[in-house]
């Protein structure tokens, strides 16, 4: 089976950015656009220096563009008359890039009077061209006709979404959408940034993509407008947010794309936040998504940062899951030393915010998850941290001016680590040795070719780059357990406003977390929410005025046991 885990594992560059004279230095990834384009997937993002690409989603080479602006937010990526366009928001100076073989022939520049921030490039079936942009917190998405030729504007833009968060609970600005954990700041107004704007066209029905509200908080999600025409007039999609992961290890699923890979199958790309060393520390996420019978677009993230399958062939998206549920959660674990209020607990609580860190950067620091007892595992994910990284000495010269001055450090080494396994905690596997490898990956996913039985994993820092001590957000293992399901939850809800609901079920035996699913119709549950432990959710994502229903899974690592729909009165 070929599998993917969230965060994709792939290279998160180090940014260092100058604000108020102090430097930061994050991980960042985000804003993805990714298409299929002559039989190979292109993946653009942000702070990149170049694209990603791929010819089966699973494993990712970078290649290095010195003709696209490095530092340049959301870079879109869409085919038009057989050539890969790229553009991306400038607070500058906006261009279009174009090239029949981004492997081989370099990008043309080609000079626009527009001005535009996270811009959507979209070919229709007739060969008219159109652009979709904005990102504010006080303008809405734009569109306009281009000249395909010449990439100028045919007649005036056209606003087609605005922020409503009095009537869309999920657009409300603040962690959870509950306005009294906002983050006050003068440079935002309270209100949510209306951005990302993706279009998709499906059974003659236009699909206008956009996310909000912020994405430093964990509702940040994407929702869809519909339309007959691909200037509008556009109508709200009752069944929003359609993409939206507040839950779980990592959070977040707004800003991305969607696109239909090789054999037919839908998937949804979306932007993952950290925020802890920088409000911009972002990951990448892949989700399966669809259109139902009724033409709903919807992205399955049911357990969405599990491991799931990527099939050589037609598929169900309700169906990708690989399978394997989560055994190291809360599990005991040593680690061979660790730094005040970083203790090697944070590595399996599920909350890739927290991490373990040894006390100094001294090679082979260590830390070990014991299972208890033998069981299947079939794959492991190791998610390195980073904790306020010291800045190097680097030259002024080396940053370049955005709004911010920044610099991306795709020259920094790459972690070294060995992640092992064992079965009574003497004798050693190597599942994985990085030693001298140039791939820096933060999020590595071990994928085993066969399952093994395994006790004991460990994981062994030799190098972390710019000397930081070895650090680990997430020691994750995933397989089979030997034990019995959970129990079923017995929940019930109520809405606590026009925006709100309050869910709460009695804890599961036997659960070590729920799977709150909601939506407007009893079989569309297409929205989910992943707790750990706990037996209540205040959910701020409803649309006002509209009927809701919900279910509780309880789940351990076992599996899952479904609970009963039920009415949200």
């Amino acid at each position: 089976m070929r599998t993917i885990c969230n965060p994709l594992n792939i290279r998160y560059m180090h940014q260092h950015d100058i604000e108020g004279g102090k430097t930061s230095i994050f991980r960042e990834m985000a804003d993805p656009s990714l298409v299929l384009f002559k039989g190979r997937y292109f993946l653009f993002a942000s702070m990149t220096k170049g694209f990603y690409h791929s010819d089966d989603l699973v494993r990712w080479e970078y290649k290095e563009t010195l003709e696209l602006p490095p530092c340049d937010y959301a870079p879109d990526a869409r085919e038009i008359d057989g050539s890969l366009y790229v553009c991306a928001g400038s607070w500058v100076k906006n261009y279009f890039y174009r090239s029949e073989d981004p492997l081989r022939i370099p990008f043309e520049r080609i000079p626009t009077s527009l001005s535009f921030l996270d811009p959507n490039l979209f070919q229709d079936d007739d060969g008219r061209v159109y652009l979709y942009y904005g990102s504010s917190d006080r303008t809405p998405i734009w569109g306009v006709e281009l000249d395909r030729k010449t990439m100028e504007p045919i007649g005036e833009k056209t606003a087609l979404i605005e922020g409503r968060p009095e009537s869309h609970g999920w657009e409300r600005c603040a962690e959870n959408n509950d306005l009294r954990l906002q983050v006050k700041s003068p440079h935002l107004t309270g209100g949510p940034f209306i951005e990302g704007a993706w279009m998709t066209k499906h059974g003659g029905k236009y699909y206008l993509q956009y996310s909000a509200p912020h994405t430093a908080y964990n509702v940040y999600s994407d929702g869809v407008y519909t339309s007959d025409k691909p200037l509008g007039p556009f109508t709200y999609a009752a069944h929003n947010p359609v993409s939206s992961k507040p839950g779980g290890f990592i959070t977040g699923a707004g800003h991305g794309s969607t696109f239909c890979d090789k054999f037919g199958n839908w998937w949804h790309i979306a932007t993952m936040r950290i925020s802890v060393n920088h409000m911009f520390e972002r990951r990448i996420g892949l989700f399966p998504a669809g259109f139902d019978q009724d033409g709903v677009f919807f992205v399955n993230q049911r357990l969405a940062d599990y491991p799931i399958s990527v099939p050589p062939s037609k598929r169900e998206p309700w169906e990708a899951s690989a399978g394997w549920m989560l055994l190291s959660y809360k599990k005991h674990v040593t680690a061979s030393s660790h730094a005040n209020g970083c203790g090697p607990e944070n590595a399996v609580n599920e909350d890739a915010r927290d991490y373990w860190m040894a006390a100094d950067p001294s090679p082979g620091q260590h830390i070990t998850v014991d299972l208890s007892v033998e069981m299947d595992v079939f794959a492991v994910q190791l998610n390195l941290g980073d904790h306020q990284i010291a800045p190097q000495g680097i030259p002024e010269e080396k940053f370049e001016q955005v709004f911010s001055k920044r610099f991306i450090d795709i020259g920094c080494p790459a972690a070294e680590f060995m992640v092992e396994a064992s079965k009574d905690g003497i004798t050693w596997e190597i599942l994985k040795d990085t030693r001298g490898s140039l791939d820096d990956h933060n999020h590595e996913y071990i994928e085993l070719e066969q399952s093994k039985k395994i006790r004991f994993v460990r994981c062994v820092g030799l190098r972390m780059p710019y000397g930081m001590p070895f650090t680990v957000s997430g020691l994750r293992i995933f397989g089979k357990g030997c034990g019995q399901l959970p129990a079923k939850a017995s929940a019930s809800g109520r809405m606590s406003g026009e925006l709100d609901a309050a869910i709460s079920w009695e804890a599961a035996k036997g659960a070590i977390g729920y799977n709150v699913s909601y939506g407007i119709e009893k079989d569309k549950l297409y929205s989910c929410w992943t707790l750990y432990e706990k037996t209540h959710l205040s959910l701020g994502m409803l649309s006002k005025g509209q009927r809701y229903y919900a279910q509780v899974d309880s789940f351990n690592e076992n599996g899952t046991t479904p609970g009963d729909v039920f009415e949200i009165l």
